[in-house]
């Protein structure tokens, strides 16, 4: 969705964008994303709406918000993610250095660090 014109409709510039969204028993989704380019909000809100499970339990993978066009969505993004409360944040390449230092200040319990190599065990 973007705010076009004062309202929110489909964004005409996202044609395409892929996540994997799985649902742990008495844990809640997990929601891993690519390059986030629709926007992790977005991706949070149709996985949700997919599957009809409100709980979001882990939220990994790309954000999209490094670069001088995305920063101005770190604030907002990282309240909207407020919302979703989830156990398990893991931001990774394409959200950027900004981003994922903000992710790290503002969700301590929940953030993940993570390199090239990193195994996580999520489970009922």
């Amino acid at each position: 969705m973007a705010l076009i014109d004062g309202e929110w409709q489909p964004d005409p510039w996202i044609h395409d964008d892929q996540a994997i969204v799985i649902n742990v028993k008495d844990k809640g989704l997990v929601v891993l994303t690519g390059c986030g380019h629709a926007g992790v909000i977005n991706t949070l809100n149709c996985a949700r709406d997919l599957t009809g499970v409100n709980l979001i339990h882990a939220v990994i993978g790309g954000f999209h918000l490094t670069g001088p066009i995305f920063e101005p969505i770190i604030a907002p993004t990282v309240q909207a993610l407020r919302e979703f409360n989830p156990s398990v944040v893991v931001p990774q390449h394409c959200t950027g250095w900004k981003a994922t230092h903000w992710i790290a200040r503002e969700f301590p319990e929940a953030f993940v660090p993570n390199s090239v190599g990193t195994t996580m065990v999520i489970g009922a």
